[in-house]
């Protein structure tokens, strides 16, 4: 072969291999965090009408079954609690509230550099949905979805860079205990990514186990609460105009112990 053969077969070599490579991080296509905000289905003006339809509602319907605790928290905020047992907030509590919030929140990664940050127009996509099924490729069929497949999933997302949280996509129905459910939940997921993991919890004391084990995973209760990498997906309010007793009960619990 010719020095310049050589050097071509070398070249194509080389570039081949250069494409089954990883891109560099600042190559990449995809990042967290993009500039979204562009669509905009609805006028200014119609955002403002359901706005105040909201506003209107919370201050005149306002929320029925709310635990003790919240009721508590709530009043103790500036809420009325009428003599119907609704929890009912004043316009100007709600539009104070949302002065004073936070606007910028990072959703932390047991691993730094997937870290969220959360503010403006920042967009992340993550996995979601709490399927109850998988579909077997092969035999093009239905099962009951697992907890392993629960972790293979989170594997998956894991090495994904278009994926940049983990909220629990599967329900583990191989586990049919409530607490070993939740608790084989968090951990699956953290086993198979170090990106930010979402999930739920079925009680309030279920949530307080599974802190005891993410305190573990953390290095202690003082590394966790310093960047907690697990959030709390909670469903507290459901129609019609009322709060979830439990949900509640277990997003108090879930503040207590740190987690978002």
């Amino acid at each position: 072969m010719s020095e310049t053969q050589s050097r071509r077969a070398g070249g194509r070599a080389a570039r081949r291999e250069a494409r089954s490579n990883p891109l560099a991080a600042a190559l990449r296509p995809v990042h967290p965090g993009q500039e979204g905000g562009t669509y905009r289905p609805l006028s200014p003006a119609q955002m403002d009408r359901i706005h105040l339809a909201v506003l209107d509602a919370l201050e005149q319907i306002g929320l029925a079954d709310a635990p003790a605790s919240g009721v508590a928290y709530l009043t103790g905020a500036g809420a009325i609690l009428g003599s119907d047992g609704r929890i009912r907030f004043p316009r100007a509590l709600i539009e104070d509230t949302i002065a004073k919030a936070n606007k910028s929140i990072t959703l932390y990664g047991r691993d730094p550099r997937h870290d969220m940050i959360l503010s403006g127009n920042r967009v992340h996509y993550g996995t979601a949905g709490a399927a109850v099924h998988v579909v077997e490729v092969e035999t093009r069929t239905y099962r009951e979805s697992t907890v392993q497949d629960l972790h293979d999933a989170t594997r998956i997302a894991d090495q994904l860079d278009n994926i940049h949280f983990v909220q629990r996509p599967m329900v583990c129905r191989d586990i049919p205990d409530n607490r070993e459910m939740d608790l084989n939940t968090v951990y699956a997921c953290c086993a198979g990514t170090t990106k930010h993991v979402g999930t739920s919890f079925t009680e309030p004391a279920f949530a307080r186990d599974a802190m005891e084990m993410l305190h573990l995973m953390a290095g202690g209760e003082d590394k966790w609460r310093e960047r907690p990498f697990v959030s709390n997906s909670n469903c507290f309010v459901v129609p019609p105009m009322k709060f979830a007793h439990d949900a509640c009960l277990v997003m108090e619990e879930c503040i207590r112990g740190g987690m978002p």
